[in-house]
């Protein structure tokens, strides 16, 4: 009984919200300037009858307290399905490779991921795009859930197609493929926009730069394996790989023995600027491998100076990931990667690589526009 009232009272507080909003809108009208919420609700605000506020976000205020208790049901559901399914992974699990430590954890992982991405860039064609597609794709994801928590309201379906979209469209059609998943997913966002009351601006604009910050900066990746006749392309972007990967080593390695000179204290406190330097090192060790590859018009030096320049374009884009996490209350971006967060946490520093390589390769001529 006490469960209806409530529900009487939600949906009365509504039917006076709705006229409230009604009448303020007529007093905005009429408002010779524009006025504030402070203007027309008054000091007090609005008074709708309730001794408590409703369970949840606005959109969840039309819900009955049946309806709440089977959304709750379905959680914890979820939650026993995912015990179930672990518990089961842990009987089958050796002994010996039961309970192991934080560092033996992220060893496996990153094992795994490298074996699959070196096996996938050597592979080249299809392989290495169907990788790149699923990067992609677990990426926005991650982005966007971020952002879901952090109040915004993001479409991530249209965000999380595109971003995957993009990569086919310039494997296939060049420059016009990325052209036109752009102009897709601009229409697409409008209609939403106008569409559904709900969404802003700034939902509009974080929806298109998570689509293109995951998607459209790993085309440079495809640029440059198209570039190159088979193996050659492929070595290039495995090359790239190993640089991103040795500047991240490189940095950790020394900025946790030496750093003592902060980096961007307030976005990422453990980098350094010793480890940024030994960064780039690492990077222009394996620009100086990508000027030996068949194909490859670089001379050594110009090798060493965007080897200087990708390594600064990973930290940038480490840095961009971080302050997206830190905005968002994230200490990792997901849970994908046991001992290593999410994907994204991984990849933020291939996106701007990807993207930075392609445009000093392909611009200064050192390889050739082939899509």
């Amino acid at each position: 009984m006490a469960a209806e009232e409530l529900t009487e009272k939600q949906r009365a507080a509504r039917a006076r919200l709705r006229e409230r909003t009604d009448e303020l809108c007529r007093q905005a009208t009429d408002h010779p300037c524009r006025p504030t919420t402070r203007d027309l609700v008054g000091e007090e605000g609005l008074d709708l009858g309730l001794d408590t506020e409703p369970v949840g976000p606005p959109w969840h205020y039309d819900m009955t307290p049946s309806e709440q208790e089977a959304r709750q049901q379905k959680r914890e559901r979820r939650a026993q399905a995912k015990e179930k399914v672990k518990e089961k992974a842990l009987d089958k699990t050796p002994k010996k490779l039961k309970n192991p430590s934080g560092l033996q954890v992220r060893f496996r992982t990153g094992l795994v991921y490298t074996v699959l991405t070196v096996g996938c860039v050597l592979a080249g064609g299809l392989p290495m795009l169907a990788m790149l597609m699923v990067v992609a794709g677990i990426c926005a994801g991650e982005f966007y859930y971020m952002l879901r928590q952090d109040a915004k309201l993001p479409n991530e379906m249209l965000g999380i197609v595109a971003a995957v979209l993009y990569l086919p469209g310039v494997y296939f059609f060049g420059a016009t493929g990325a052209l036109v998943v752009c102009l897709a997913l601009l229409l697409a966002l409008l209609v939403w926009y106008v569409f559904w009351l709900r969404s802003r601006i700034p939902d509009v604009c974080e929806s298109f730069f998570g689509a293109a910050y995951t998607g459209l900066l790993l085309c440079g990746l495809v640029v440059i394996q198209k570039a190159l006749p088979y193996p050659w392309g492929s070595v290039v972007v495995l090359l790239l790989f190993l640089s991103v990967w040795a500047n991240d080593a490189f940095a950790y390695l020394v900025g946790s023995k030496f750093g003592k000179h902060k980096l961007a204290p307030r976005t990422s406190p453990k980098k350094s600027w010793e480890g940024f330097l030994a960064g780039i090192v690492g990077s222009i060790v394996f620009w100086v491998a990508i000027a030996f590859v068949p194909g490859v018009q670089l001379p050594v030096w110009l090798a060493v100076i965007f080897g200087a320049v990708c390594a600064c374009a990973e930290v940038l884009g480490d840095l961009a990931e971080s302050r997206i996490k830190r905005n968002s209350g994230f200490k990792d971006s997901g849970t994908i990667m046991p001992g290593h967060g999410g994907l994204l946490d991984r990849c933020d520093s291939v996106f701007l690589a990807s993207a930075t390589a392609a445009i000093l390769l392909v611009g200064f001529g050192c390889i050739p526009w082939a899509l």
